[in-house]
């Protein structure tokens, strides 16, 4: 596709408004896709681990999966994992509107590299004004576990996230009647207590639940609520507090009539899975700036025969992906995040100084390494975060 060359006159980028087309020259184009993958960066993933490598090049950005951060137990198609990458493209995307390009993306372009999922073109031409609304959103997104309010979202918010997600090939169903949401807890339910059988699916949590600081991974104590896990609730949440020191207030559980949505897709494959993960992060960044919180609740989608339940009662023409829970809380911290050296590569800055939090060990643990035994672990709720 052509493109008629910009005849704005020359101007730096950072004098360029969202939405204008910047001066063309390849710093200029370069600097704004290196910021597309900063902003990718902030994108929410399972666990919290950011599983993605993010290459620039001049003129496009690619993002690849990387399969070494796949939770095996949980994720074993990589479901999550593309999930998560979507949403990393959906930033990108947003970023590269900002500075003022139009945005052409290839998905899935290469048969022979699976783990290459997307290629983002900043190309002259009109940027995308809508998109580059949510850029100041991104950095102030968080996955929100604390208790919400008793208010439910009103039908024309959802309405309108419906017509977003839409737009990224994904339907958005909200669980309005009161059957569905009793069968959406009891199916939770259900699937917490099948995960939380699996000593291996235990042991993947405690393992990104006890991640070294200076990783910048995984889900800190501040990000989860102390659970009493004797008292059975309609919704129950996740129990990340796998150290007994989770920071936010204790976790009474939803009830049935919070508002809920589910996100479906028409096919159950890796293109349907990376489109999902960009209308997540669309509907994320839509709530955020309109003052909502939310956060999965994805047990009873990873459990296959509840999956199955919930498909045949809400989207019998569509498979489930994601559950949402929608509200008002108060705030919280943000997620931890990766060294961007560890993750961008080909990149024109230069590395930043390591990021030491606390006294490196003598040996950095790996992903796939238990724990020390000695630390306390919850017999509680476990299961997926994004954060």
């Amino acid at each position: 596709m052509e493109h008629t060359p910009s005849r704005h006159p020359r101007r730096r980028p950072e004098d360029v408004t969202p939405g204008e087309t910047p001066w063309p020259g390849p710093d200029a184009r370069m600097r704004a896709i290196e910021a597309a993958a900063d902003q990718a960066l902030l994108a929410p993933s399972v666990h919290n681990t950011q599983p993605w490598i993010l290459v620039v090049e001049p003129d496009h950005l690619a993002l690849h999966a990387d399969r070494r951060r796949q939770l095996t137990v949980i994720d074993p198609a990589g479901r999550e994992l593309v999930h998560s990458v979507g949403a990393a493209l959906f930033n990108a995307r947003v970023a590269l509107a900002a500075s003022g390009w139009e945005v052409r993306v290839e998905r899935l372009p290469r048969r022979d590299d699976p783990d290459l999922l997307a290629v983002v073109h900043a190309v002259e031409g009109t940027p995308d004004s809508h998109l580059a609304e949510y850029a100041p959103v991104i950095p102030r997104r968080r996955t929100n576990r604390r208790p919400l309010a008793s208010d439910t979202v009103p039908g024309d918010v959802l309405t309108e996230l419906a017509g977003h997600a839409a737009a990224d090939g994904t339907l958005l169903v909200p669980v309005v009647r009161d059957e569905h949401r009793h069968l959406v807890a009891r199916l939770t339910q259900q699937a917490d207590a099948v995960q939380n059988a699996d000593r291996s699916y235990r042991a993947e949590l405690r393992r990104w639940t006890n991640r070294p600081v200076f990783e910048g991974d995984g889900v800190p104590p501040r990000s989860v609520p102390q659970v009493d896990v004797r008292s059975p609730v309609d919704m129950p949440q996740r129990d990340f507090d796998t150290r007994a020191a989770g920071a936010l207030p204790p976790d009474p559980g939803d009830n049935a009539d919070r508002t809920l949505v589910l996100l479906a897709t028409p096919t159950d494959d890796r293109a349907a899975w990376l489109t999902c993960g960009e209308a997540l992060q669309h509907v994320l960044l839509e709530l955020t700036r309109q003052g909502w919180v939310a956060s999965p609740v994805t047990q009873a989608v990873e459990v296959p025969l509840t999956r199955n339940r919930l498909r045949e009662a809400l989207t019998p023409e569509a498979h489930p992906q994601m559950l949402l829970r929608i509200g008002h809380a108060g705030d919280v911290a943000g997620a931890p995040r990766r060294p961007r050296a560890d993750v961008v590569r080909n990149s024109s800055r230069p590395a930043e100084p390591p990021r030491i939090e606390t006294p490196r060990p003598s040996a950095r643990r790996s992903p796939t390494t238990e724990p020390p035994a000695h630390r306390p672990v919850s017999d509680g709720r476990g299961g997926t975060t994004w954060v």
